[in-house]
């Protein structure tokens, strides 16, 4: 069972090796030939950026397959070992999974840093200090253990005391997912971001007016100071109910005209009608069953081939262990769901602007391919596992925007300047 269990990982690292693999070389073919929506030099620049990135990529699922390996031939039992003398169980289990947890933390670390201190910094990304860096890592690092505890006791004393302990752990941790949702945006705010009530009243009339046409009601719009850790893009709207927020980055405000952030609010606020936020977390929540469905069904004879009890906190490791495989394998459903929704929403979007409401949203997204120098041609098996948003390309086709004509090796091919 073990040879399985470990066979089926290797698969997974093979093939996501293989996705990269095939991606950097699809990158590095087409780099230098005729750019797409694009300048030339940033082109080059953003096709060098994703080979460097894809690179790391590489080199930390290798690091995790060999952290795999570690913790399933000696390093469960270790950490067991260490705490197994402990007399209050419920502290044990927290103490050895949590134990398993900051040690992979640890171990992730030094990725994190080089790809925000040598990537980012190199291609001009960066903005932050290594003092705010380190400030965020130590408050994510505060809030895992803090928040890891409490739900790893929850799941202890789940399967402690109930028969069917994986459906009970499941609802549990769904609810969870759900109240994070819930208080991202708060949570953010409180240890993160800086939050600032919008001070253009125009605009903010503008966004509500766009609100009331979907019905959205929301606690506010906010500016965050994003720049402090980096250029790009982005808004999102966070939490349920009366505690939904608009955030908006301060850099969109610096680059995008009204009429194009209001194209973009418009695309957040199709998801909004169309209801996919629940679609998606109807999907985690299919994930999570699917996972504590199986991981609570495991043979007796894998624990004894590991040669370990099965207690909860060796449950617990296990599905953290392989919950990037099955994440992974549900990847490609989740995808095809989620760039499915992205077009429908940039639908709605484009309607809600108004008779050239196609062309501020075509706008804006250029301006998001290259301000975030995001290339905007890939490999189809890496869309295939990785894209939860369809290539900027086959958007603003959607829309209706000529891109010109684009080989489907995206070898050759024209891409007008201005729609």
């Amino acid at each position: 069972m073990i040879m399985t269990i470990v066979g089926i990982y290797s698969l997974y690292v093979l093939v996501m090796i293989y996705t990269s693999v095939m991606q950097i070389g699809y990158i590095n073919l087409i780099k230098r030939k005729t750019p797409v929506l694009l300048s030339a030099a940033d082109f080059l620049k953003a096709g060098n950026y994703a080979v460097t990135k894809e690179k790391l990529s590489i080199v930390n699922t290798f690091v995790d397959y060999l952290v795999f390996i570690m913790w399933i031939g000696f390093g469960i039992k270790y950490i067991v070992n260490e705490y197994y003398t402990m007399a209050n169980e419920a502290m044990m289990n927290i103490a050895i999974v949590m134990s398993f947890v900051v040690i992979n933390y640890i171990i992730s670390l030094p990725f994190s840093y080089y790809e925000k201190f040598v990537i980012d910094a190199e291609f001009g990304f960066n903005n932050s200090s290594l003092g705010q860096w380190i400030k965020d890592t130590f408050i994510s690092f505060i809030m895992t253990i803090v928040l890891g505890s409490l739900v790893v006791w929850g799941i202890y004393e789940i399967i402690a005391n109930f028969q069917f302990w994986w459906l009970w752990s499941f609802l549990f941790v769904f609810a969870i997912v759900i109240l994070i949702n819930m208080l991202y945006p708060t949570f953010r705010a409180m240890f993160f971001d800086k939050l600032t009530p919008l001070k253009d009243e125009a605009l903010d009339s503008e966004i509500q007016k766009l609100m009331d046409k979907t019905g959205f009601v929301s606690s506010g719009v906010f500016v965050s100071d994003a720049s402090k850790r980096d250029n790009r893009l982005n808004a999102y709207f966070g939490g349920f109910g009366k505690a939904k927020r608009v955030v908006l980055f301060d850099t969109l405000l610096k680059k995008l005209t009204t009429k194009e952030l209001l194209a973009v609010l418009g695309h957040e606020l199709g998801h909004f009608a169309h209801g996919d936020i629940y679609k998606n977390i109807a999907l985690v929540g299919a994930m999570l069953f699917a996972m504590f469905a199986i991981f609570g069904n495991l043979p007796d004879s894998l624990y004894l081939e590991l040669g370990l009890a099965k207690e909860p906190y060796v449950i617990m490791i296990l599905l953290m262990l392989f919950m990037p495989v099955l994440g992974f394998i549900m990847m490609p459903i989740m995808g095809i769901v989620s760039r499915h929704n992205e077009y429908e929403a940039d639908k709605m979007g484009s309607e809600l602007g108004g008779s050239a409401g196609s062309i501020e949203l075509a706008n804006a997204l250029k301006k998001l391919v290259n301000e975030n120098k995001s290339f905007p041609l890939s490999h189809p098996l890496y869309i295939f596992f990785h894209y939860t948003h369809p290539p900027v390309i086959e958007r603003l086709k959607e829309l209706g925007v000529d891109v010109g004509y684009i080989e489907k090796s995206g070898t050759e091919g024209k891409c007008e300047a201005d729609i």
